[in-house]
């Protein structure tokens, strides 16, 4: 283990015990994996119209102001992720650097958004197969999660050739999209900062500020998938290099992908009314015809699919973390840590799937609510763990380094404290209730068996 690793008080000083994943990919394969959890035209298709219907003509502006925080965060994730490689993620970075309790919480809240995301993307998958065959929203969702499950207990390169192939066409529904929303452009670039939706009334209102403050937090969810690249961290070759590469990339193909077809949506809506409804499909068609919106559909539709196995993957790898560093009692540890036939961790990812499948049924609504506001917490406390990353012998320890330290931090933290404050009560009671049980926990069962639990582990290659 690194120097600065043997004295944090929170990793163990020895190598870490139990089953470790094995390195198998490299940038491409990772890229291509956090590539589709990010799911661009999923998310495109499926969280973006909520967006339209809220933000009107201000989408884009509000997505491009969440792009460019997302740009401060993946430098701290690039860091921290290449200073603590771990399949854990955030909560092994934030452990390590900011503390036992501080990282618990943030694996709390990494698990809400790991648990959530995947069934409200799901979700999603009925609407696009609409042209070729009418489902229900909520069963089609929990076929996609347990489709996903089952592609999960796969080896971990067979499904990044998976997730290439689907993403290619994800990637070209997305660029369908924005070409035709640019060929059929009624109104100019001026639009975009117009600031207006569709009132009640059918005329335009005004956009205010504080609205698009309150966005943020979903347009921060939009493109939160470039953190995948942390959690598979330990399967990926050299990751004190290419953790940071991934990260990176992915965050500027993704942001591309998903702007420029908003962009051109924007653009293209025949009138307010057609763009706050924010049927993207219908607009397809009507640029064009029914087959390509057929075509436009049915990639969406894979899309999803994909996404919802890249998303299994990953978060099966936070649970299997979290129970080799002993945050559960014992059988549930022993369990979650097992690995299957093709080296992932089987238990882990029916624990993913099998309860995502159930949270189709949930209202949707309030799953987007919570995931915004744990996402933007989440990177609340990340940014705190890099404000903390250079003390002491941590700034000896090799690693990627970000640019404008303390200051990118530092503006992170008072920027996504004030995202929190604009959020909705309903949706801050929720997590803050789940955070409130989650430290209940901690003080009542971790917490007493400090030298037994929540035990922090590095891969031992990364503690050479």
């Amino acid at each position: 283990m690194t120097d600065t690793l043997q004295k944090s008080p929170v990793v163990e000083d020895v190598p870490a015990q139990g089953p470790e994943l094995k390195r198998s990919i490299g940038v491409v394969g990772g890229t291509l994996l956090t590539l589709s959890c990010v799911t661009p035209a999923s998310t495109l298709f499926v969280v973006v119209p909520d967006l339209f219907g809220s933000l009107g003509t201000a989408t884009a502006l509000t997505i491009a102001i969440g792009s460019l925080l997302c740009v401060a965060v993946a430098f701290c994730y690039s860091e921290l992720g290449t200073l603590v490689p771990s399949a854990g993620g955030e909560y092994a970075m934030v452990t390590t650097l900011a503390g036992r309790l501080a990282g618990w919480l943030v694996f709390v809240l990494s698990l809400l958004v790991v648990m959530i995301v995947p069934p409200v993307i799901a979700m999603g998958t009925a609407d696009y197969l609409a042209p070729v065959v009418h489902l229900d929203p909520a069963m089609t969702g929990a076929g996609v999660m347990l489709l996903a499950t089952l592609a999960g207990l796969l080896d971990l390169r067979a499904n990044a050739w998976i997730t290439g192939i689907f993403l290619v066409l994800e990637v070209i529904a997305a660029a369908v999209v924005a070409v035709l929303g640019f060929a059929h452009a009624e109104r100019g670039p001026d639009s975009l900062v117009s600031l207006q939706v569709a009132g009640a009334d059918g005329g335009p209102d005004t956009v205010t500020a504080m609205l698009i403050v309150s966005g943020l937090a979903i347009a921060l969810f939009i493109t939160q998938g470039f953190s995948t690249a942390v959690y598979l961290s330990e399967e990926l070759e050299n990751p004190r290099r290419n953790v940071a590469r991934t990260v990176l990339a992915t965050l500027g193909i993704s942001a591309v992908i998903i702007l420029v077809p908003v962009v051109g949506i924007t653009l293209g809506a025949s009138d307010l009314a057609e763009l706050t409804g924010g049927d993207i499909g219908s607009m397809v068609t009507a640029w064009s015809n029914s087959a390509v919106g057929t075509f436009v559909s049915l990639c969406v539709a894979l899309a999803i699919i994909n996404a919802g196995i890249v998303m299994v993957i990953q978060n099966s790898r936070v649970l299997f973390a979290s129970a080799r560093d002993k945050a559960w009692p014992e059988p549930v540890n022993t369990a979650l840590a097992r690995l299957g036939r093709f080296g992932s961790p089987w238990v882990a990812t029916l624990a993913v799937g099998v309860p995502g499948a159930a949270l189709c049924f949930v209202n949707l609504d309030t799953l987007y609510g919570v995931t915004g506001v744990s996402v933007t917490g989440m990177y609340l406390l990340v940014a705190v763990a890099a404000l903390l990353s250079r003390r002491g012998g941590h700034r000896h320890t090799p690693a990627w380094r970000m640019p404008l330290w303390p200051a990118t931090p530092v503006l992170l933290i008072v920027v996504l404290a004030y995202i929190l404050t604009q959020q909705e009560t309903e949706y801050l009671l929720w997590t803050g209730g789940i955070t409130l049980v989650a430290t209940l926990y901690w003080a009542l069962y971790l917490r007493p068996r400090r030298a037994t639990r929540w035990l922090v582990t590095l891969p031992e290659d990364a503690q050479a």
